[in-house]
């Protein structure tokens, strides 16, 4: 008599069933208690930008700091005796990124993989996604905020400039949405 030896699954961290999501309406809600709950503490909103500005601000500041010296910008965040760390914004980012992490952890949705359509490579879809990652950096700076900066904590001040950014930012996509929509189909 052979018996068939049963595949257990593996525990661990990283081979955890993949939970489902929030209900979008719930995750909506508490984004808003979120960002009511900062405004109301820190009196400032949400945003990712500045404070990745300041983390690199500071590591350039340990490896070249006679280059932040000469740097206009770079001077008003860790020029002389200014710590780039010094700032509300840091630890939203680093909290956004461990909170991510230990959520895609205990749901079961750490993985490596890369999200694309059957018609482009994954060389392709890497350098799309790089280009379309140096557009909105370079456009997050130009705004004065990333999308979560404008979009969350300046459209719920009602500022003119969020929200015409993020229709902008809309319009943007549906329209080059055209002409990318063959890399996804």
């Amino acid at each position: 008599m052979t018996t068939v030896a049963s595949a257990k699954p593996k525990k661990g961290l990283f081979n955890r069933p993949a939970r489902p999501y929030v209900h979008p309406y719930v995750g909506g809600v508490l984004l808003g208690i979120v960002l009511f709950l900062a405004f109301l503490l820190t009196r400032n909103g949400l945003g990712a930008s500045g404070g990745l500005n300041r983390l690199i601000a500071a590591v350039e500041d340990l490896v070249v700091p006679g280059h932040i010296d000469r740097t206009p910008y770079l001077l008003k965040l860790a020029g002389g005796d200014l710590n780039p760390l010094d700032d509300w914004s840091v630890p939203v980012v680093l909290g956004a990124f461990l909170g991510g992490a230990v959520a895609g952890l205990l749901n079961g949705r750490s993985k490596f993989e890369i999200n694309k359509g059957p018609s482009i490579s994954n060389r392709t879809r890497l350098v799309f996604a790089f280009i379309g990652g140096i557009f909105f950096a370079y456009g997050a700076r130009m705004a004065r905020g990333c999308t979560s900066g404008q979009a969350l904590s300046g459209g719920a001040t009602l500022s003119a400039g969020s929200w015409a950014l993020m229709m902008c930012i809309f319009a943007g996509a549906y329209g080059l949405a055209y002409f990318v929509r063959r890399l996804w189909n």
